[in-house]
């Protein structure tokens, strides 16, 4: 074979072998993987270069004392000491971290004076993450306002239920099951079999207008109900039936009838309201169930004290110290002319709630607020970044 035929013979074969290849995809990170058996949560950060700038967070305060009275509420109570050692963080040092940086507030500080008297002061814990990286997912929840009735009509059909008398709670509230008429504890029924057999039947606290914004109620956790007087009720969490939270979204995708590129509260809105035969067939692929309790004010989080936009995080309060300080490094959406923008997001916060689908150091739902634009805004909350914890020395 000539020189020149073999030449070009073999440099096909290598485009071909190599040059024609694509790049593998990039291995999607395992947000919820669990806290391996031994490990901490929180790593203390030892390098200087490494504790991150609070300056911008420091030029935002809003309802940031407001936030730390609620955790200082839960704290004094007696009950909050028993989740305590979190890790190597005791109940007296949250206390204490609280209530210098609430004096600090106080003392006016703002802006680079509280970012060095932060540095000064306190030390700084970071999430371990997802890769042991600090790697964190964060997602968005709110208060959503639904249209409803303390009375079944043909409007409203829908209902949110109350705790049942059935089920079993342990000594720090876990859910351990339901008790039979013989005594017995056996696991409580998942969602497709309680709403089949209609179990809950007589225990209903309100009823709702769509049976998919009674599934929103059951995510978010919290709801405000416009009662047809005008007046607003809001429900909260009380208890679920201690079965896994399973992905809708996620089984949507998977059955292509929703891109991935695509998933958002709205788009599963739009689609039910399409589809409305299809609502029971995905909400009943997620076995969890939340039973609901009526609240004064604004809604609440596990901790039972009022949760505040911005502010409050849901995490894995098996492994995070509960109440505590901390700051979120990521972007979120904002709203920029009427349209949820995202951008560079640092803001301190308190770990004050836990989200049902939060099983993992590489998770943490951050509280948007009450109503449509909060929605919007969570909505759009899908972001990595990292979550630290402040405590003083």
């Amino acid at each position: 074979m000539p020189r020149k035929i073999l030449l070009f013979t073999l440099l096909v074969v290598w485009m071909f072998s190599f040059g024609c290849r694509t790049k593998p995809e990039p291995v999607k990170p395992d947000y919820g993987r669990p806290l391996p058996p031994g490990m901490h949560a929180l790593r203390k950060i030892t390098d200087p270069a490494q504790i991150p700038d609070f300056t911008m967070a420091c030029s935002d305060l809003r309802d940031l004392r407001e936030s730390i009275a609620n955790s200082l509420s839960y704290l004094s109570k007696p009950s909050s000491q028993g989740f305590f050692p979190s890790g190597e963080i005791s109940h007296d040092r949250t206390v204490e971290s609280l209530e210098t940086f609430q004096e600090m507030l106080e003392s006016g500080l703002m802006g680079d004076q509280l970012n060095q008297a932060i540095r000064d002061r306190f030390d700084v814990y970071i999430s371990v993450g997802c890769d042991d990286q600090g790697t964190v997912l964060f997602t968005g929840y709110y208060t959503p306002i639904f249209e409803g009735s303390t009375e079944r009509s043909a409007e409203f059909m829908y209902p949110l239920y109350k705790q049942p008398d059935d089920l079993v709670k342990g000594p720090n509230g876990e859910i351990l099951g339901r008790r039979t008429s013989d005594g017995q504890v056996i696991p409580y029924p998942q969602r497709a079999v309680i709403e089949a057999a209609k179990m809950l039947r007589g225990n209903e606290l309100i009823w709702l207008g769509d049976a998919f914004e009674a599934f929103i109620a059951h995510v978010q956790g919290s709801a405000k109900v416009r009662l047809p007087d005008g007046r607003l009720v809001t429900v909260g969490y009380a208890a679920n039936n201690g079965q896994e939270y399973r992905s809708v979204g996620e089984a949507m995708v998977k059955d292509g009838v929703i891109r991935s590129d695509q998933l958002s509260l709205s788009s599963m809105i739009e689609y039910f309201k399409s589809h409305p035969d299809q609502v029971d067939t995905y909400t009943r692929r997620n076995p969890r169930f939340v039973f609901f309790r009526k609240e004064e004010g604004e809604a609440r989080g596990s901790l039972n004290e009022e949760v505040t936009p911005m502010r409050t995080i849901a995490t894995d309060k098996s492994i995070f110290p509960r109440a505590a300080l901390g700051l979120i490094s990521t972007a979120l959406p904002q709203m920029v002319a009427g349209q949820p923008v995202i951008q560079p997001y640092s803001g301190f916060v308190l770990d004050q709630d836990t989200g049902g689908a939060i099983r993992a150091p590489g998770r943490c739902d951050v509280y948007m607020g009450v109503g449509d634009t909060a929605g919007q805004l969570a909505g759009q909350t899908y972001q990595e970044g990292r979550l630290y914890y402040l405590f003083v020395k």
